[in-house]
């Protein structure tokens, strides 16, 4: 499959690009997996992934253009310095809904992870719930580490799978509902913010949901306890 590829924007030495659903990071058999896609779609010899998103995921990448510039975005992610701030929905209500969730990841079965009680090396997100229609509920998360399966697992782990995940959820969708809201980071001495909303997904486009994204704004400016 190829696909159009959405840069949002694009700067000496990365490019911002919004990453649609059900399309692997890497490689797939027959098919190229986005990293591949976006390198040959842009014909770009030099193309370094910084971070990256789950199949079901969509929304901002930052893909390097020189190796100097994958070098400090290995920085910035290593010393927490890019903000991050993802949409999620699921149709089960929270055990709370708002706070922190924290604690050490282990493999489980069927390539899915699961949450402990222990904290040697916890994944770490913060969060913020609001109330939708037909019971839908709207997260937004943001995450301290970059652990796989982090968010899914997280909102897993206080009743709330995401709509749409083959791994932690028993609700089938049009889509799985995570998606990459957010970005700020401090590069070469200038601030970036990036902003994108999804662009499919018929609960992300429902009326309910798009007024509460209006209502919140930035998600940067939500009073965000410390950690």
């Amino acid at each position: 499959m190829n696909l159009t590829i959405d840069i949002i924007d694009r700067q000496p030495g990365f490019i911002i690009v919004n990453k649609p659903p059900g399309v692997g990071f890497h490689d797939e058999a027959e098919a190229a997996g986005f990293f591949n896609q976006v390198k040959s779609t842009l014909n770009i010899d030099q193309l370094y992934p910084v971070h990256r998103l789950d199949k079901m995921t969509s929304g901002l990448l930052i893909f390097a253009t020189t190796k100097e510039a994958a070098t400090e975005f290995q920085h910035l992610f290593a010393d927490k310095q890019v903000e991050k701030y993802y949409l999620a929905l699921s149709d089960q209500k929270p055990k709370k809904k708002q706070g922190l969730i924290k604690g050490d990841m282990e493999k489980s079965r069927r390539g899915m992870w699961k949450l402990t009680r222990s904290m040697n090396n916890p994944a770490i997100s913060q969060f913020f719930s609001f109330s939708l229609a037909n019971k839908t509920r709207l997260f937004i998360v943001k995450p301290h580490t970059g652990k796989t399966h982090q968010i899914r697992v997280a909102l897993a782990s206080i009743g709330s799978a995401i709509i749409g995940d083959d791994y932690y959820s028993k609700t089938s969708s049009d889509r799985g509902y995570l998606h990459a809201y957010s970005l700020k980071f401090q590069f070469n001495k200038q601030h970036y913010h990036y902003q994108v909303q999804p662009t499919s997904g018929e609960l992300f486009l429902a009326a309910t949901c798009q007024e509460q994204l209006k209502q919140i704004g930035c998600p940067g400016e939500l009073n965000w306890p410390q950690v």
